[in-house]
């Protein structure tokens, strides 16, 4: 009795299983449409290209500039789209070699594939990686953009930013904005005629996605505005004893960070009010990801007009929330502006995870294990609902999709653990 009973369970589970999970029918030779996990939302799921990438080594303002791209491109023979990346943690000054700074990061790209023109020119999506990494720290996020026919272009900023001081922050701060201009450049070269990437770049429509000091760059980039005076104001009650989010976030402190900017810059006094913007205007959208909006501050912020995804968690603790998206969503002038926000979600939960990027750990031990987890979220939950969003986003405001423009609606958005707010949709 008790073994029928067991066969009927079983039995019972796997009609359940057959007729109430809908089937996706696979295009033949398309990748397959799934995501990081199988409760992946609609656009979290793997668009209708393979994705190629290459690198590229193109100019800055103090030499070389090795940028990482990734594209829609072919797969006749239906190969395993696996690959290796290999990333230099910039962690010198914390007294690593170089050699020890090497990590190897798992991602689902075809190296150096050819590109597929189908549907060419497509959208350009420039990536501004955090502090202290690499472009590939984020391969997870890049390839899915590209899957969805999008051309990804992430130039590697050249820093060495360490805490506690942080002493190269004022030179990147002025330098990553310019580095981005440039990468733009070379993307439209890439494009021309006798171009690598011959007609596959759409420079018309052009958005920019970043993470943390990219997130950082990707505001500057977008109009918005040193306000030094706003900053030193902010900072001014900041103390030991408080948080080292803020701590973090007013290091160094801003007479410091305003005399180092002024001295590159080769200024006799300080620009009274909001400094010179340093704005790219080919720009239609951003994604700024986890971003600190303090050396901004309130107006500083308000110069930006352009549609804006901003994302982050709300106990970062890098760049304290109220300081972050909070700031920045409410701040902007952009009539289409969304907030997405994970409640508990820290810093690092948009990085590459532990699982795709073991060698993090156990290079540089326990103590490192932050840099790829977060205490309280899924990464791959995170992942996936990161990838929605903005894939979502990017194929509203640069290819116009009314559909996806549709899945950021305030009442298509429910998921658990997120905080949602939006205008102009």
């Amino acid at each position: 009795m008790k073994r029928c009973f067991v066969l009927f369970i079983v039995l019972s589970l796997f009609l359940f299983l057959v007729f109430s999970v809908p089937i996706v029918a696979q295009d033949e030779g398309k990748p397959a449409p799934v995501g990081l996990r199988l409760d992946a939302p609609t656009y979290a799921l793997h668009g209708p290209y393979w994705v190629g990438t290459q690198t590229f080594v193109g100019e800055d303002v103090d030499g070389p500039l090795d940028m990482r791209v990734w594209y829609p491109a072919l797969n006749p023979a239906g190969v395993e789209s696996d690959i290796t990346y290999v990333m230099h943690w910039k962690a010198e000054s914390l007294g690593f070699t170089r050699d020890q700074t090497l990590v190897n990061i798992a991602g689902h790209a075809l190296a150096d594939a050819e590109v597929d023109l189908s549907a060419a020119p497509y959208p350009l999506v420039m990536f501004s990686h955090g502090h202290n990494s690499e472009s590939v720290l984020y391969a997870w996020l890049a390839e899915h953009i590209a899957s969805y026919g999008f051309v990804v272009v992430a130039p590697d900023h050249k820093e060495e930013n360490q805490p506690p001081d942080w002493a190269d922050y004022p030179r990147t701060t002025l330098a990553r904005p310019v580095t981005l201009s440039r990468s733009i450049d070379y993307a439209e070269m890439l494009t021309t005629p006798t171009g690598a990437l011959a007609g596959m770049i759409d420079m018309e429509h052009i958005a920019l996605v970043g993470h943390s000091g990219g997130g950082e760059t990707t505001l500057s980039v977008a109009g918005a505005r040193f306000d030094m005076a706003g900053y030193a104001a902010l900072c001014a009650p900041i103390t030991v004893d408080s948080p080292w989010g803020y701590q973090n976030s007013c290091t160094p402190m801003p007479a410091d960070t305003q005399a180092a900017m002024m001295d590159i810059l080769g200024l006799d006094a300080a620009p009274e009010g909001l400094w010179e913007p340093l704005n790219d205007a080919r720009i239609d959208a951003i994604v700024p990801m986890s971003a600190g909006g303090s050396l901004f501050n309130d107006q500083g912020l308000a110069e930006i007009t352009l549609p804006t995804l901003v994302m982050s968690g709300t106990l970062d603790g890098t760049v304290p929330f109220d300081w972050g998206s909070r700031m920045i969503y409410d701040h902007i002038a952009s009539t289409e502006k969304i907030l997405v926000a994970f409640e508990l979600g820290d810093h690092n939960m948009f990085t590459s995870t532990c699982e795709d990027a073991p060698t993090t750990v156990d290079m540089f031990g326990k103590d490192f294990y932050f840099l790829c987890s977060d205490s309280v979220w899924d990464m791959y939950r995170a992942h996936d609902l990161a990838n929605h969003f903005i894939t979502a986003f990017l194929l509203d405001q640069l290819k116009g999709d009314a559909d996806a423009a549709a899945a950021l609606a305030p009442d298509a958005v429910s998921f658990s653990g997120i905080l949602y707010e939006v205008q102009g949709y």
